[in-house]
């Protein structure tokens, strides 16, 4: 039977990342799991925590095999400095790129089938020098990916981003018809390849309140998203709008759909992580190379407390480890 590798990032050492971790390796996967960091801090968490915990060292060159719970295979590479929990330490930034890194370029070239990648603090790595302004345009960069789009799920209900880390007051300038036409070209492609959704089911949101009340409240639906649907449509896709926000995420709307995709972050993701906080994916659709995360971020204050939920980390494995041929054994 193919055990795909796939390989999990541990995040900011000074927040939930390595708890999670230790968590998620507590349990049986029909996936082999290596997790990337430090193998002195993961088996001191461990032990913060109480959780049984034997470490193994990683060996590219050893048969993948499916994860047993209670073992962990450790990619090592050493923080740069001592980790405080709760603390942040600037000088440990490049530590986290470097994971974020070498799993990339270890799911580039065939040696990983996924990276899982655990909550980052974008303002310690920004503030170390990096362009960073998170995971997903990060790994678009170092993949070379002309456009990633950011997914989020929960469930049966999938959203995803025409814009993702922007001030608002810079998106309606961003939402223009050649981004928009590659968003919802890659969604549509996404869908297909790693969903098996013939066509899918696409609804698109407005930008304004009411998706602009026939251009009163703005007129971006008139001369961007309305000529791109009927674009589309031309091409084949099956897509819906544009749809005001405030109905689109009712019942009866979200029966006939199989994603929305929202103009902003803030326009589709609070209903999602309404639906499914601490269980939702987080998915990076337009990449070479598969890649799923959490949907949280690093809660500094539950570092090594014990107070850490694991649920949305254990879903994003799942998730990769369904999305690469194999399916999970874990129980809840």
């Amino acid at each position: 039977m193919y055990v795909p590798r796939i390989i999990v990032t541990s995040g900011e050492p000074a927040g939930i990342g390595p708890d999670i971790c230790v968590l998620l390796a507590q349990m049986d996967w029909r996936a082999a799991m290596v997790v990337a960091g430090d193998a002195s801090l993961l088996a001191q968490t461990a032990a913060a925590l109480g959780q049984p915990l034997r470490i193994l060292d990683y060996d590219a060159s050893q048969p993948a095999v499916a994860h047993r719970g209670g073992t962990m295979t450790v990619l090592h590479v050493p923080a740069a400095y001592r980790v405080t929990a709760g603390a942040l330490d600037v000088r440990n930034a490049a530590y986290v790129v470097e994971l974020l890194d070498r799993a990339c370029d270890g799911c580039m070239n065939g040696e990983f089938a996924a990276m899982v990648t655990a909550p980052v603090q974008k303002s310690v790595i920004m503030d170390a020098g990096f362009e960073f302004t998170g995971h997903t345009e990060y790994l678009a960069a170092r993949t070379r990916a002309a456009l990633p789009v950011m997914l989020l799920l929960a469930g049966e209900l999938r959203v995803a981003l025409v814009t993702t880390h922007l001030a608002l007051a810079e998106v309606a300038r961003a939402v223009t018809r050649e981004r928009l036409l590659a968003t919802l070209r890659i969604v549509h492609s996404d869908l297909e390849r790693h969903f098996g959704l013939v066509p899918p089911r696409i609804t698109v949101l407005g930008l304004n309140p009411h998706a602009g009340e026939s251009g009163h409240l703005g007129r971006e639906e008139i001369d961007v998203i309305e000529p791109v649907l009927t674009q589309l449509r031309a091409e084949g896709l099956d897509v819906r709008g544009p749809v005001p926000a405030d109905t689109a995420f009712a019942p009866q709307f979200l029966a006939n759909t199989d994603v929305v995709v929202a103009m902003y972050h803030d326009q589709g993701l609070p209903v999602l992580k309404h639906v499914g906080f601490g269980n939702a994916v987080n998915m990076t659709l337009g990449l070479p190379i598969l890649r799923t995360s959490v949907d949280h971020g690093t809660a500094l204050a539950l570092a090594r407390t014990g107070g850490a939920d694991a649920g949305s980390l254990r879903a994003a494995f799942s998730l990769a480890a369904t999305l690469t041929g194999s399916l999970s054994e874990h129980s809840a």
